[in-house]
C-alpha cells in the first residue's frame, strides 16, 4: 500500500506546485494519473472512475484505519497505524476530489450524450464518495465543489453541514436507482470491458446504489432515526423497486490486474523485495485474531498464516532458549526478563499469534531475536501467502458486500424498523462473508458456535467482514461503540479516534474562513485537548449528542 500512497503524494504535490496561486478546490481536482477528461470517451473515463474509488477504500480498510479498528498492526514504522500519531498534515482529502472531479466529467459527458447507464454509474460513484469525504471529516464542501471554472466565487466553496451532504447523497443514490431501472438492452453505449466492477450489468449496479443508501440510512440512525426507518423499510417493503446485494456473486469487489506496482495487490513481494517490504511490516492484530479463534473462524486461516516457530515454555529451566523440533523452548526466567525489560506480554498459542494494538515495542514481540524493524519474525503470524501475490480471486478492493446488507437488515429488524427477522439476517450475513472468502462450505459449523445475539454479535460479525474494508468497521464503531475496542499503552490517546483532522494545506489554508466555521462546529471531548477542535477525537454533527462511542 505504501507504494501506492507515495505516487498519490508525489503526484498531488506536482499538482499542488502548479495550483499554488489558484486557491481553488476545482484547480486541485486533477486526477495526474487519470483520463484527460476534456477528451476522454465516457467508457475509458468510466474505468479510472472506478479504479480510483476502488483504491482508495483499500488504501484505508487495509491501511491506518485497519490500525485503528484492530484488525492489523504494524511491527515497522508503526506511528500512524498503531498509534494514531495523525495531525492536521496526515490525510488530505484532495485524492477524494481529484476522483470526484473524474466522476463529474462522467456524469455531464454522459447527460450530453444521453447515456442513463454511465449516468447512474457516476452518481452512484458520487455518492459513495463524498460519502467517504463526510464520514471521515464532517462538515467539507459538497454544493460548491468542483465548481472553480463557473467563476471566482467558487474559489473558497462553503462547507456543507455533515447532514445536508449525507441528504445529497440519499437522493442522488435514488436518482441512480431510476435511471438504473429499465432492461439491460434499453441502454447504449455500454462496453462492458471498461466497466472494472460489473462488466455493464445494470441491474448489478442497480443492486450497488441502493445497498449504499441502506447503508447511510443505517450511517444516520443515531441522529435520524425517522428518516432511518422510513428509508429502509420503504427499500425492504419494495425489492422489485429497490433490488439489493444479497448474494455475494454481486458483491462490489474491484480486482487487481498485477501487471504494475500501481495496479498490484499493496503487500505484494514480486514488486516489493525489500526484507522490510509491506508485507513483512504488517501483522493481524492479535484482538481480531484471539476474536476468531474464540469462535473458531475458518476465515482466520484464509487471511493469516500460523506461527512458523512457536514458543513453547520449558518447565523446570533457568536460562534456557532453544529450537527443538521446529519449537523453540524458553525458560521462565528468560520470558520474565523479556517481559520486563520490553513491557511485552508473551504469547505461547501453538498456532496463531497477533501483535497486541498500539504497543511500543511492537518489533521485539514474542522474544524475536531479529530486532529490526517490519522484517520477519517466526513467533508471529504473518499474513496468508496470498497477500504476498500481484493479484489473485480473494485479492479484491472490498467496496460493498452482501455480508454488509444482510447484517445492517438484521440490525433493522432488530430495531422493529422492517418485518424480517434479525437472526435470519444476521446468518444469512455471516453466510455470504464465508461465501466471500471461500470457506462457505463451514458455515453450518461456524454458527453453532456464533449464534444469533443481538447487537453486539451483528456489529461484530460486520467487523470481522470488513477485513481488508475496515474503514465501514470504523463508523460502526462511532455509531455503535462496538465492538468494546480498548487502546494499547502507546496510543496517542487512551481510546480509538472519530475522524480526520482537517488538512492544514489542502483545507484550511486554501479556504480559512469556511474551514474555521466548519471546525468550530465541532464538540470536543475530554480526549481532544491538546489539538483544539479540530482534533481526531472531536465529534463531527454525526456524533454530537448520541453519547457514542464514548
Amino acid at each position: 500500500m505504501c507504494r501506492i500512497i507515495n505516487s498519490f503524494k508525489i503526484l498531488l504535490a506536482l499538482v499542488l506546485i502548479f495550483s499554488v496561486s489558484c486557491h481553488d478546490l476545482e484547480e486541485l481536482n486533477i486526477n495526474p494519473n487519470g483520463v484527460d477528461p476534456q477528451k476522454a470517451d465516457p467508457n475509458l473515463l468510466m474505468a479510472t472512475v472506478i479504479t480510483s474509488v476502488g483504491l482508495t477504500v483499500e488504501r484505508y480498510g487495509f491501511g491506518n484505519i485497519a490500525g485503528v479498528m484492530q484488525h492489523t498492526q504494524k511491527d515497522g514504522w508503526t506511528s500512524s497505524h498503531n498509534l494514531y500519531d495523525w495531525d492536521n498534515d496526515s490525510e488530505s482529502w484532495a485524492r477524494f476530489y481529484n476522483n470526484l472531479r473524474d466522476i463529474n466529467e462522467l456524469y455531464q459527458k454522459a447527460v450530453d450524450r444521453d447515456l442513463e447507464f454511465h449516468q447512474g454509474i457516476a452518481l452512484v460513484l458520487r455518492a459513495y464518495t463524498f460519502g467517504l469525504i463526510a464520514d471521515f471529516y464532517g462538515d467539507a464542501p459538497y454544493t460548491q465543489a468542483l465548481k472553480g471554472s463557473q467563476g471566482s466565487e467558487f474559489f473558497s466553496p462553503v462547507f456543507d453541514p455533515q447532514r445536508e451532504i449525507y441528504m445529497g447523497i440519499l437522493a442522488d443514490l435514488e436518482a441512480a436507482n431510476t435511471l438504473l431501472s429499465k432492461s439491460q438492452g434499453d441502454y447504449q453505449g455500454i462496453m462492458p470491458s471498461q466497466d472494472v466492477l460489473y462488466r455493464g450489468d445494470v441491474s448489478k449496479w442497480r443492486k450497488f446504489a441502493n445497498s449504499v443508501a441502506l447503508r447511510y440510512y443505517m450511517r444516520i440512525s443515531e441522529k435520524e432515526p425517522s428518516i432511518t426507518e422510513q428509508g429502509i423499510s420503504n427499500i425492504y417493503d419494495n425489492p422489485s423497486d429497490y433490488p439489493l446485494i444479497t448474494s455475494s456473486n454481486d458483491d462490489a469487489s474491484m480486482a487487481y490486474i498485477g501487471a504494475t506496482p500501481s495496479d498490484s495487490w499493496p503487500t505484494n513481494t514480486v514488486f516489493d523485495q525489500r526484507v522490510t517490504s509491506d508485507y513483512m511490516r504488517l501483522k493481524m492484530c492479535a484482538t481480531l485474531v484471539e476474536a476468531l479463534q474464540a469462535l473458531n473462524d475458518p476465515r482466520l486461516g484464509v487471511w493469516a498464516n500460523k506461527v512458523e516457530i512457536p514458543l513453547v515454555l520449558a518447565e523446570g529451566e533457568t536460562n534456557f532458549d532453544e529450537i527443538i523440533d521446529g519449537k523453540r523452548y524458553v525458560s521462565q526466567d528468560l520470558v520474565d526478563h523479556h517481559m520486563e525489560s520490553m513491557e511485552l506480554s508473551v504469547n505461547f498459542d501453538p498456532e496463531y499469534v497477533g501483535l497486541p494494538p498500539s504497543v511500543a515495542g511492537a518489533r521485539f514481540y514474542n522474544m524475536t531475536k531479529d530486532l529490526n524493524q517490519g522484517t520477519y519474525n517466526a513467533h508471529v503470524s504473518h499474513l496468508s501467502d496470498m497477500y504476498k501475490e500481484t493479484s489473485g480471486p480473494l485479492l479484491l478492493a472490498r467496496i460493498m458486500s452482501a455480508s454488509e446488507v444482510h447484517l445492517i437488515l438484521s440490525e433493522a429488524a432488530l430495531k422493529g424498523w422492517i418485518s424480517g427477522d434479525a437472526e435470519t439476517h444476521y446468518n444469512e450475513g455471516v453466510r455470504q462473508s464465508l461465501n466471500a472468502w471461500g470457506v462457505g462450505d463451514q458455515f453450518d459449523d461456524y454458527i453453532a458456535g456464533a449464534p444469533y445475539g443481538g447487537m453486539e454479535e451483528i456489529i461484530e460479525q460486520k467487523w470481522i467482514a470488513s477485513w481488508t474494508a475496515a474503514a465501514e468497521a470504523w463508523f460502526d464503531y462511532r455509531r455503535t461503540g462496538l465492538p468494546v475496542l480498548e487502546t494499547g499503552p502507546s496510543a496517542m490517546r487512551p481510546v480509538i479516534p472519530l475522524r480526520f483532522y482537517y488538512h492544514y494545506d489542502d483545507a484550511i489554508a486554501l479556504n480559512p474562513i469556511n474551514a474555521e466555521a466548519a471546525i468550530n462546529g465541532l464538540e470536543t471531548t475530554a480526549f481532544t485537548a491538546p489539538d483544539g477542535n479540530n482534533s481526531a477525537w472531536s465529534k463531527m454533527w454525526l456524533l454530537q449528542g448520541t453519547g457514542k462511542p464514548y
